[in-house]
């Protein structure tokens, strides 16, 4: 990964707030602040590191942006800013994660593109992400255990013997907004375990996939049932003739 100099995070910066002022704010873009009390912040960070060169940018995986805000903050486990950027604040970055629909451009799982400054991502609805979500209450409401283990805070995880629980907001469904009628408290442990495939209910437990990319893992007997299954479904459609 690239070591950005704060002359370079800066400029970018720069670039992307004026970019914002003149075509995103209007549709209600939320624009990160770069630091706060001095210190950067990691979605301003991660903004500006897709954003490098732009329009000229490049794939990032997930692994590279990991590795590039641990050099500001050590004890990130996972970033996340790359998707919530997209689909919370609504800047336009495709991800191999979630999948998209960007005609010529491929990305693989867990791989991010900043595709534009002058258009918010598709279907971007400003305002939808500021749901108040009373936190401790909907902990509450489940007993302050996680809705997929069930492993309390503050205790030792279940499966996970001398690792303190510690609960995260988590989607339901990762294709929708962390609001509070799609959100549950998941241990890290169970939140960082394929939680952008799978759909899940109040319990905790998968109900839809949310990934199709997921087929893949399956074994070929699987991928051939579920062939059959949707080869009935939409009678022997051929997608790349659409």
């Amino acid at each position: 990964m690239k070591k950005l100099t704060d002359k370079e995070i800066q400029k970018t910066y720069q670039k992307i707030k004026k970019y914002h002022e003149k075509y995103l704010k209007q549709y209600g873009v939320k624009l990160p602040k770069l630091k706060i009390k001095g210190k950067y912040t990691k979605d301003a960070l991660v903004l500006v590191y897709l954003a490098r060169n732009y329009p000229k940018t490049k794939k990032v995986s997930k692994e590279e942006l990991t590795g590039f805000i641990r050099q500001y903050y050590p004890d990130t486990a996972d970033v996340q800013q790359a998707r919530h950027l997209a689909s919370q604040k609504g800047w336009y970055i495709a991800s191999g994660t979630r999948g998209n629909s960007i005609k010529g451009l491929k990305l693989k799982y867990g791989e991010y593109k900043l595709i534009s400054l002058k258009k918010p991502y598709p279907g971007f609805i400003p305002g939808r992400r500021e749901e108040t979500i009373d936190w401790e209450e909907t902990k509450k409401k489940y007993g302050y255990r996680c809705a997929t283990c069930g492993s309390k805070e503050g205790e030792e995880n279940f499966h996970w013997p001398g690792t303190i629980t510690r609960l995260v907001k988590a989607h339901k469904d990762p294709r929708k907004p962390l609001a509070p009628d799609n959100i549950i408290p998941r241990c890290e442990k169970c939140d960082r375990a394929d939680r952008n495939n799978w759909v899940y209910d109040e319990r905790g437990r998968v109900i839809k996939i949310a990934n199709p990319k997921i087929i893949k893992r399956c074994d070929e007997e699987v991928q051939w049932e579920i062939y059959k299954i949707l080869y009935n479904k939409f009678k022997g459609r051929n997608p790349n003739e659409e």
